[in-house]
């Protein structure tokens, strides 16, 4: 897999400035991670202060922007380049791609934009697949993995922490090297619950 030099690069849609967060974005950050309906379905807790949001940014994101490698994108409307959402995919070996939104925003196709166009960016980069998983509660956040062209695979409990609730997730791929069989296999192995539903 050949990967960028640039952390993050910057990108660009019709609608949509995908940048990186920086310190000045504190309060932007604060209001898409302080509501808790935004954050239902996220493994963390809502954010409560501003202080909190300073070291979430330091911890989330000011350490993976010193990383050479990553994707961890501010969604920001062109009109105004404030954040109002965000983009990640992780370095690990299940590219995990996640994402979230003010919910002021919903219901636009702002996410689906903003994640197609990082999905070009990684297969420009030489990612061979993207994974992504999603409560089966949260239908929403499945609508957008099939509409970026991500396919259903299986599902699988975990004990999602820290919330430490227990949790059905739906796992979906997008291979991008024309390997359409390759399953990531890693959240199947380590649950003792999984299975494959046939309605999704």
């Amino acid at each position: 897999m050949h990967l960028i030099n640039e952390n993050t690069p910057l990108l660009s849609t019709e609608r949509l400035i995908l940048r990186k967060f920086t310190d000045k974005d504190i309060e932007a950050l604060f209001a898409i991670y302080k509501d808790e309906e935004v954050n239902t379905y996220l493994p963390w807790f809502p954010l409560q202060s501003l202080v909190e949001a300073k070291e979430f940014y330091e911890e989330k994101y000011a350490k993976a922007y010193k990383q050479p490698n990553g994707y961890k994108y501010a969604i920001c409307l062109k009109n105004d380049n404030v954040p109002i959402g965000y983009v990640h995919v992780s370095m690990d070996d299940n590219h995990d791609l996640g994402y979230g939104l003010r919910k002021e925003f919903w219901h636009l196709g702002i996410v689906s934009e903003a994640v197609k166009a990082v999905i070009e960016q990684l297969k420009h980069d030489g990612f061979p697949y993207i994974t992504a998983t999603h409560d089966i509660k949260n239908l929403r956040s499945g609508g957008v993995m099939k509409q970026v062209g991500m396919y259903y695979q299986y599902s699988y409990e975990e004990q999602w922490q820290p919330k430490d609730i227990l949790v059905t997730f739906r796992m979906y791929q997008l291979n991008f090297d024309g390997k359409n069989n390759r399953v990531y296999k890693k959240y199947w192995e380590t649950s003792t619950v999984h299975f494959i539903e046939t309605d999704v």
